[in-house]
Parts: structure tokens; sequence; C-alpha cells
């Protein structure tokens, strides 16, 4: 926290006076001959204020750094030689100077020291830094003036700890990049020692204001001390295999000390928690702030947590009338952070939650009843990346039959070509490759009756077949819902619903894509997004960090891939996927929805269907073909998420060959890169050992191999993000359209009388049973409004360098390159929006495919690609 001088007339003083002439005239100098020829050069800081502003702290500490200020002594600078001394082969000597405050405004606040700098020292190679304060401050350049080459910026973008936290010196090198063998001598030391300061040794309980990058299993999800229930499975062991998350050291549950304790904050490494200066970390606090304050107010102004809609005129006035709320003054600046949401109200004594009409409801309000647009959505909605080409005939569960019934699917040969209406058998439409599915079947089935044990929520194995049509659209032919055997002795019950011109088969295949949309909405929650994009990265991050000094050139290129991502997904632990979090709370799995997470991860992931290429093949969706766009030919031509996902895949590949190309030109680089292979080694065997021996790691040897493992990366934090994010207001805000749980089971399994005729009676009100609840849905629609959404200073993929990247002329020739061409990506979207011809992309109140489309402007826009998972 920055401190400045609060009181006139001290500086008035003329003791205070003498004091800053005196610490204007501090110089420091380096040993040297009278003869000797120095240099002055004066370093300036730029230091950013914390969100609490700069009177934001009072006390003694705030009066001794008010002196510490005054005195001229408020940091120490050492300037680091680049080279060893060519006399004695030791290290030159720093050169020390104490900095003082030269101004200071709302932005940031100066500091400058003066240097003498003799010939000998050679090049400036690093800037090691104290912080005399008590509180830490944040870094964000020093610049070194009086050169004959120039000024020579170092960019910092980092919390300094105060010395009576931590007496150990920070290190700042210069921006240019050095792979580990080309490390100027007079800095090896210094590089290596960084990256076990970063490292840590594995013990204690981290501090906040503490730097250290380490693994640990997520084992903090569940909170047995407060009751058994509430106990979680631990995640990353043999059972359930996991990626690791950062080690935070807290103590373990008293009655499981398998379990980490929930107590207090959970650590972030702190250069990874930007909300104190991240203008708005805006995302992450607004998140919070709908976490910590609407959603426990929504609770106290829905007191009947099972009370469903009574019509669908109710669901509309939660975007009309909104919902009362008591008022949230209490909670401060959290109302201001979610101004779409929370409308005050002058005349009343309360506040309203309002919500905003989602563009989908916009342009069409029978948008979700529609079966065109239930097809067209596994395309180009929020989870274009689960459906699958049909290979073989007849469907057939991969499960032990002993214990969950018949494996044969009931969608039969003949019900297929009903619904196909005469344009070809079954097994043309397979050999043709025009039939596809929605699988959750043996994903589910194994939880169906675990997740029917737990209250107010039913599940299914479900499959759902599509037909390609030749206009290039889905059609829905049919939907399996399935039940195993129970405990109680009932046997597997499993039937097939279709589309249907009759009243009551009509209402079944609405009921049932009730069903379907709420398997499809956890697994593009718990799956498509939480694990394939924030979970799966933070392995990276953090290995990055433990391997990868600052100074790689490698480091360099991913640094803004990994912005923010592990603080959003520490918030995640707290209060999204937790024991009783949202996502538990909310959606069909309940308190086995991350655990369904981890048996995805064992039977589903590999980094190398990472890849968007890749990821198409394996589903069926592309084929090699050296003569089509991208070397692939797609199976379904009009495929938005594909086809604009393609195109940015290649943009991004483009850019990290020209990049790795420069500082690698050939394999021996690759193979004797010690920090590249440390990094890649511990993700392959630690952060994500639980699948080190499973096939799809790629070697690294080659320039070829790390653009892919890059470009991997890369397309997962920006393109993929993006894609299964920014949507989720537009396609979910209204809930119907994808409801993230189902009630009630369908009326004919194993129906009373008294289901079967509310059922004829009412249908309307059976489906709106099946829906969320009123707690449910608004809790969830709170929360897609803020994940929806980009904040005002939103870091988009190409928009703006990096400092290092813009000092290497090759490299920022190549970033040119690259935004121009995300520019022209932008152009060929529009277009193919407006082209009629798509179908899946076009049409009468269709919203257009832009999920990919690299640029936004701020708010729930339902475009942009930031360039890291920063919500």
């Amino acid at each position: 926290m920055l401190t400045v001088l609060s009181v006139p007339e001290l500086r008035k003083s003329r003791r205070s006076a003498r004091l800053g002439r005196a610490s204007r005239k501090i110089e420091a100098v380096a040993s040297q001959s009278a003869t000797e020829k120095s240099l002055s050069v004066k370093a300036v800081v730029t230091v950013k204020p914390s969100a609490g502003g700069l009177f934001s702290e009072f006390g003694i500490n705030r009066g001794l750094d008010d002196i510490t200020d005054l005195v001229g002594k408020t940091l120490l600078l050492e300037l680091v030689s680049a080279e060893l001394d060519p006399k004695t082969g030791q290290e030159k000597g720093t050169i020390k100077g104490y900095a003082h405050k030269k101004s200071q405004n709302k932005d940031v606040v100066t500091y400058e020291c003066e240097f003498k700098v003799g010939e000998e020292f050679g090049q400036v190679g690093a800037i090691l830094v104290e912080n005399e304060h008590h509180k830490e401050m944040h870094l964000k350049d020093i610049v070194l003036d009086g050169f004959v080459s120039g000024p020579l910026s170092i960019t910092c973008n980092s919390w300094v700890h105060s010395k009576f936290d931590n007496p150990q010196k920070r290190i700042f090198f210069t921006n240019k990049c050095y792979l580990p063998a080309e490390t100027p001598s007079g800095l090896r030391r210094l590089r290596e020692e960084e990256l076990v300061i970063l490292r840590g040794n594995g013990k204690g309980e981290r501090k906040s204001y503490e730097r250290i990058y380490d693994y640990d299993v997520y084992n903090d999800l569940g909170n047995p001390d407060s009751g058994a229930d509430k106990k979680r499975p631990v995640l990353g062991s043999k059972e359930f295999p996991y990626p690791r998350r950062c080690r935070t050291g807290r103590p373990r549950c008293k009655t499981d000390p398998q379990s980490e304790s929930r107590s207090g904050s959970i650590y972030v490494p702190r250069d990874e928690e930007f909300s104190t200066i991240k203008e708005l970390t805006f995302s992450a606090k607004a998140v919070y702030s709908v976490v910590h304050a609407l959603v426990p107010s929504l609770e106290t102004a829905i007191v009947d947590t099972d009370l469903g809609f009574p019509y669908f005129t109710a669901i509309d006035e939660l975007f009309n009338e909104g919902v009362n709320l008591p008022p949230l003054q209490k909670q401060g600046f959290f109302k201001d952070l979610i101004p779409r949401l929370v409308k005050a109200v002058t005349d009343a004594a309360e506040d309203v939650l309002r919500f905003e009409t989602p563009e989908t409801m916009e342009r069409d309000r029978f948008f979700w009843f529609s079966d065109d647009e239930f097809a067209r959505q596994t395309l180009a909605g929020i989870n274009p990346c689960t459906i699958q080409l049909v290979t073989e005939w007849p469907l057939k569960s991969k499960l032990d039959p002993k214990i969950y019934g018949p494996p044969e699917s009931a969608i039969t040969t003949e019900i297929i070509e009903r619904e196909i209406k005469g344009f070809m058998t079954v097994n043309e439409a397979v050999k043709q490759k025009k039939l596809f599915i929605l699988d959750y079947h043996d994903l589910l089935l194994p939880y169906v009756n675990k997740v029917r044990q737990l209250k107010g929520t039913i599940l299914y194995g479900s499959r759902t077949l599509f037909f390609l049509t030749p206009d290039g659209t889905l059609k829905p032919l049919a939907i399996e819902l399935t039940r195993p055997p129970t405990n109680d002795g009932k046997p597997q019950w499993k039937e097939v619903f279709t589309p249907s011109w009759h009243a009551t088969g009509k209402w079944l295949w609405r009921l049932a894509k009730a069903h379907v949309l709420a398997h499809d909405s956890g697994y593009h929650q718990l799956v498509s997004h939480w694990l394939r994009t924030h979970c799966a990265t933070e392995p990276y991050i953090i290995a990055a960090n433990r391997q990868l000094s600052a100074m790689h050139p490698i480091y360099k290129l991913l640094h803004p891939h990994f912005r923010y991502t592990m603080e959003i997904n520490a918030l995640a632990r707290s209060s999204l996927i937790n024991g009783e979090g949202i996502i538990e709370s909310s959606f069909s799995p309940g308190k086995y929805s991350a655990e369904l997470s981890a048996v995805a991860y064992d039977k589903q992931w590999q980094f190398d269907l990472q890849a968007l290429p890749n990821d198409l093949i394996s589903r069926g969706l592309a084929v090699e073909d050296p003569t089509a766009p991208h070397g692939l030919k797609l199976a379904i031509e009009d495929y938005p998420f594909a086809n604009d996902g393609l195109l940015l895949w290649a943009t991004i590949k483009e850019w990290v060959a020209d990049y790795v190309s420069h500082y690698y030109p050939d394999p021996s680089c690759i193979v004797s890169d010690q920090e590249l292979q440390s990094w890649w080694t511990e993700i392959r065997t630690v952060g994500h050992g639980d699948k080190k021996d499973s096939p799809g790691w790629p070697d690294l040897k080659t320039p070829s191999d790390l653009i892919h493992i890059i470009t991997t990366m890369v397309w997962v934090a920006s393109g993929h993000h993006a894609a299964v994010n920014f949507g989720q207001y537009t396609y979910a805000g209204y809930f119907p359209s994808r409801p993230t749980i189902a009630r009630t089971k369908m009326p004919v399994e194993d129906p009373t009388e008294e289901t079967l005729k509310l059922f004829w009676d009412k249908p309307e009100v059976t489906l709106l049973m099946c829906f969320p609840s009123q707690i449910q849905a608004t809790k969830v629609m709170a929360i897609l409004d803020v994940l929806s959404n980009h904040s005002p200073d939103e870091e988009y993929l190409g928009q703006a360098p990096e400092p290092a990247w813009k000092e290497e002329p090759v490299i920022n020739a190549a970033f040119e390159v690259f935004s121009g061409r995300l520019k022209e990506l932008e152009g060929i979207i529009d277009g193919r929006n407006a082209d009629p011809k798509l179908k899946n992309r076009n049409g009468a109140g269709v919203v257009p495919y832009e999920l990919l489309k690299p640029f936004s402007e701020p708010g729930v826009t339902g475009k942009g690609v930031p360039y890291s998972i920063s919500i």
C-alpha cells in the first residue's frame, strides 16, 4: 500500500525541507579510480497506487512510511552489471542508491534516484529493489536515463513486498530475452536463484505477499469439519485423476486429514492477484460481488428454495419487473460493480434485481422452443465442442451390463429411418457421415442412482441423434433417456422420444429436450469450460513460473496468456465449484459435479486433443485433406465454431511459429534448453502427473514440437475459452433455453396416477416443475451475466504487444502481422454472418456467430477473445 504526506504543516516545516534537500543530494557511487570516467544516470521508478487509493492507510506504520518518504529512503535500488569482472571472474559490485518521491497523482507515484556509473561497470542487466515501507508497493516500471545508447526501460508490473515482511530483495531483469545458455555471465547466478525462490520449499502455509508457485491436489472443495455431508473426495488421486492446483499450505481439517481447511482467503502468488491494481479486475470483483452480496440477498428474498415458476410469464417478469431485494447498501461497492443487474429504486427502501433481456430473446422470444435452434446451438452455441459423428451402428454402451443393464440402445434403425423420412437408410447415413450425436450416456449413467438420492434433482444417461440435412443444418431425430437398474430392484428403464405432431408426443419431446439440455449445460460448465480451460491451464502457469526465468523468451510469450487465471480459479474453488457452491446447488449432478469433471478428465482429456484441429478430427467432425483450407475437410461445412476457430488457430500458429523460429533456429537449441525441457517435463509428470503415462503428450525435440505445444496452450486460453464463456448470458440467460438442472422425472417413467393426471391436464406445469427453481435460476442468471461481461480494461488477443516484444525488431514486426491478421478475421466473420447460404449463423431471428471475433467493446457483447482466462 502506498503512502503520501498527509500533513501539509509537516511539508512546510524547515526541518522537513532540510531533509528533502538532503534526500535529493543522495547519490550512489560505485568504487572506482579517480581517473575513471562515469555517467550520471537517473532512475525513475513508477509506482501504481493500490485500489484503496493513496490515503487508505492510517496508523503507526503509515506515519513511519511518511517519514521514510520524507528522508528520501523509500526504495533502495541496486544496479547489477550484466557481465562478470574480466580481471577477477567474479560478479561486479552493485551500485546502490535510495529513490525519493518526486511526484504523485491519482494514477501514479514517481520516485527518482541519481547514480554515477563508471565505464568499467558495463551494461546494466538487472536492478535489485528493496521496499523500505511497511506496506507492499506495485512497481510499474523503472527507466534508467543517461546512457549513451539511450534510456533503458525495465518493465516490472509486480508487487514488491516490504522488507519488514521479507528481507529478500526483489530482482528485475531488463526486457531483453535470453535462452539459458545465452544468459550474460553477470546474471547467471541471479537467474537460477530467482527460480529457486519462486519454487519455494513446499513447506508451511503461504503468506499473501509471497510469490511461491507449488502444486497440490484439489482437496479444498469440501468442508468436512462442518458436517460429514460437506466432505468431498480428493481430486488428484488414483481414483479421481485431476490436474494440480496451486499449493496454499492451509491446515488440514480436524475430521478429515485428507482435506484442506477452507479457513481464510485462498492464497495465490502475489503477482497473480491483480484485483487491487487492474482497475476493475473488474471481472473478478464482479463475480465476487454476485457470490458474496447478491446471492445471499436473493436467498433472503426467495425463502422457499424449492419454489418453481408458476407460469412462463413469471419468468418474463425477471426481465421486466425484476426481483425485490433487501437493501444492498451494507455491501458497499458491490452494487456499483453490477449496474446491469441491480437497479436502485429511488422511492423504495429496496433494490431490484432486474435482468437485461438476452440478445437471443430480443431477436426471437420463442427461440428456445425451436428444434432448429436446439440443433444449431450444437454447432454455434456455447458448447460447440461436444457433438460427434456416428461411426458405428447400432449404438451400444461400453459399460458393464451386469451393473447397468443391457448395453444396446433403444434408438432403432426403424425409428431413425422413420424420422429421416425416406432420405436414405441408416447405413447409408452413417456411411455418408450424416448422423451426429450428443452422447452423455456412458459418462452420466454411473451417476444416475447416486444423483437421484439427492433432493430436488434427477439424472439420466442420454443420447441425442441429429441428421445433417441437404441445406447443411442439423435436424434432431431422437432422444434416448436411460436409468440403470436401481438398488431396490427395479430393472433398467429407457425410452426414446422423437419430435411429434401429436400433443402428448410433443410435450414429452419438450421434456426430454429439457433433460438433455440440463446434461449439456452441466457438461459445458464442468468440462468444456472449467476442466478444459481454467483447470487444465493452471499447471502450465505454475510450471512456467517455477522453471522458466522471467528473461526466457517462452516465458515472455506465454505470460499474457496466463494473466489473472490463478486468481479467478481460486475464486471458483471458493464459491463456484466448491461443496454447496453455485454449481452444486444449481446443476443436475449436485454434490457429484466436480467429481464428474474428474471422471471426464480421466476418460476424455488428452493434451493433443486440446488443439482444435485434433479435437475436430477426434470427434469425426473433420478429416485431414491437404487440398482443403487449413488442411482439414469438415464433415459439416457450415460449422461456425470450427470455421472461425480454424482461422483463429492458424493466425495464432503463424505468430507462434515466427516467434519460436527467431529464438530457436535449429532443433539443438530446443534439446539443450534445460529450462524449457524442465518446464515441459514438470507439466507432464507433476502438473498433469495423473495422466503422465496416457497417450497424447507430444515430444519436445524440435521447434515444430514447441510451436504445436504453445499454439495449443494459447488457443485454449484465448479462443476455446472465449467460445465457451462469453456467450453464456446470450444463450443461457433465458434459462428455459438451457436449464442447468432437471428436477423431476419424465412423467412416463414409473408413472403415478397423480403425475400422469397433471401431465395430461397441465403439461406446461409439468415442464415448469422440471425447470430450475426460482432461486436456482436467478443465481445462475446473475453469475452468467458477470461471466459473460468484458471489463473496460479487457486485454484482447493481438491488441497490444508486450514491452519485451516491442524491443526486438523481428518480434515486433511479427506481432504487427499477427495483429493485422486478427483485424482481417473480424471482417471475414462479419462476411460469413451476412451470407444467407450459411444457415447455421444466419436467418430470421438468429443471433450471428461472433464469439471468436477478436475484439469487443465492454459489456455483454457475445464477442471478443481476451489473451487469457481472466473470468
